[in-house]
């Protein structure tokens, strides 16, 4: 499917013409001029500037500080880098990030904290603050073996300990959870007789819970996660939104649960830190194949505007069980075959798809599936990929170039690698192999497919990329034995994603037409020690030229 590309706007073309010629009329003058810094555009050249010139929702220009402060007129907010340097916003090609915006406020947070201490400080606090019988509360995107104190797993009187009046949740991606007395208690988990459910020699429920069969029924127990009010859909959204700006994090692609409301806020001007490429599909419950089929053709991708878009097919065709952490199950070929069937339908319609795959099985099933068709229907230049990626082999990426999709590789070894490598010993390191994903031609890009299965901060998923370890930190455990460069990471978070998400021509990349989407950071990323990459942070982040975030006037949570 080829996407209709808007002509830029009209003061944007006028700077562009006035910037090549000289003296024939007077030059529009910049809204924003950035001077005196290192950009670091990721152009296809990996180009450093020195400045950058913002016109409206674009940028105008690109150059030497001299060329660029020529831009400015008496209007202009000139801002001094200092030598700081500037990146483009980072874009994340596969996420839950509306979903997650109807519970930020609710949660307590735990991504990247580093200290146990700290983690139970944080639970004690949240518990004071919302009073007795209140939940405390976490769905995901961190993992005990992050702290470099003491990793172990929660226990029910450690948490009884630092929260005795409050019921106390706290999940683990989907592969563990942790709960204390009160939320024992208000979950009926005593007694209930799954296996999954660890007890003592007595028989009394240590507060694990060992996946996501009985942990999702004790999460759907606790309703938490029901009838949020519109004010604090609102409110969390904002707060969400401000910390993925502290974060440099300006667009991403996924599931978009609460699509409705986001753009009935954004016609008000709220929530326009983050743009949203959603997944439309035209399955839906109760569907057969065929009905899902007939239906693709009413499906209209790229309908909506520059903060919210439908950009493909995403996730599944047919739901078949694909865990990294479960043993293979037994799928009939009738069901690949059905798979097949329906993959092939979406590819003649020209959509583009982004496909759930982690085990090599599924993997090789999927590809085999992909290579029948796709001699009657390609696939190339239809902008389809496979997404999480855990365990996939060389020989299956070099058979993915072949067939000209890209890659969307779940960084999830950045909080579950130790759980990775105890599960699957040495294969374990290399989940993903990073170097071989970026050695094989393979068009790649970073998907976190946060909250629930891993942390959101892009800093913190190249750290990991760049050196291997457990949250990216230098003294964080190793966990990936197949690291790539800082410059790689950096292109799959950004320019590699814009071509994932259909956006080449808008996003990725700090270049003249492009929308104005790019953040000053707190140290250069080019030349801080690798073990520090990860602790990088934005002090000011810009969206479609509007200052969405500011370190001398905003401040964030976890």
């Amino acid at each position: 499917m080829t996407r209709t590309w808007k002509p830029l706007a009209f003061g944007v073309l006028m700077a562009l013409a006035g910037a090549s010629v000289v003296g024939q009329a007077q030059q529009p003058q910049a809204d924003v001029i950035l001077t005196g810094g290192k950009i670091i555009t990721v152009d296809e050249k990996f180009s450093i500037a020195q400045a950058v010139a913002i016109r409206g929702a674009r940028i105008m220009a690109v150059g030497t500080n001299q060329a660029i402060t020529a831009l400015a007129g008496p209007n202009t907010r000139r801002i001094d880098l200092r030598g700081r340097s500037v990146m483009p916003g980072f874009i994340d090609n596969h996420a839950h990030f509306q979903e997650e915006g109807a519970y930020w406020m609710i949660e307590t947070r735990l991504d990247g904290v580093l200290s146990r201490k700290e983690a139970l400080g944080i639970i004690q606090a949240v518990a004071k603050e919302r009073g007795p019988g209140k939940w405390v509360f976490t769905l995901g995107g961190w993992s005990p073996d992050q702290f470099l104190d003491d990793p172990k797993p929660f226990t029910r009187d450690e948490l009884d300990k630092y929260a005795p009046d409050n019921p106390v949740f706290l999940q683990f991606t989907r592969e563990a959870y942790y709960l204390n007395s009160k939320a024992i208690e208000a979950t009926g988990m005593e007694k209930m007789t799954d296996a999954e459910i660890q007890r003592d020699a007595k028989g009394r429920a240590t507060g694990f819970v060992d996946g996501d069969r009985v942990g999702g029924r004790l999460r759907n127990a606790s309703g938490v996660l029901k009838n949020i009010p519109k004010e604090i859909f609102e409110a969390s959204s904002t707060k969400m939104l401000k910390d993925f700006a502290m974060a440099g994090l300006t667009a991403s692609a996924g599931g978009c649960d609460f699509e409705d409301e986001y753009r009935e806020y954004q016609k008000q001007g709220k929530l326009m830190g983050m743009r949203f490429m959603c997944f439309r599909t035209s399955g839906g419950q109760g569907k057969t194949t065929d009905q899902i089929i007939a239906d693709m053709a009413k499906l209209k991708y790229y309908d909506g505007d520059e903060w919210q878009d439908h950009s493909q097919w995403g996730e599944r065709f047919v739901n078949v069980i694909d865990n990294v952490y479960d043993t293979k199950p037994t799928v009939p070929a009738a069901t690949w075959n059905e798979w097949g069937r329906m993959a092939k339908a979406v590819a003649s319609h020209g959509i583009p798809a982004q496909i759930h795959t982690t085990q090599e099985w599924t993997i090789e099933e999927q590809l085999k599936q992909v290579e029948a068709f796709a001699k009657e229907v390609p696939v190339r230049g239809k902008r389809w990929g496979f997404m999480h990626m855990e365990q996939v082999t060389p020989n299956q990426l070099e058979r993915i170039r072949n067939l000209g999709m890209y890659v969307a590789v779940n960084p999830r070894g950045v909080i579950s690698g130790a759980a990775f490598v105890r599960r699957f010993g040495e294969r374990g390191y290399a989940m993903h192999n990073m170097k071989a994903i970026q050695d094989s031609g393979v068009l790649w890009g970073f998907g976190t497919d946060a909250f629930e299965v891993n942390q959101y901060r892009p800093f913190t998923t190249i750290g990991w990329a760049v050196t291997g370890r457990l949250l990216g930190a230098g003294k964080g455990q190793l966990v990936m034995k197949y690291p790539i460069s800082r410059e790689d990471a950096l292109i799959a978070h950004t320019r590699s994603n814009a071509y994932i998400l259909n956006r080449e021509n808008d996003l990725g990349s700090i270049a003249a037409g492009k929308l104005a989407d790019l953040f000053i950071t707190d140290r250069d990323y080019l030349t801080v020690p690798a073990g520090e990459i990860y602790s990088l942070k934005s002090v000011m982040t810009i969206v479609g030229g509007r200052v969405v975030y500011d370190a001398a006037e905003t401040t964030s949570t976890r």
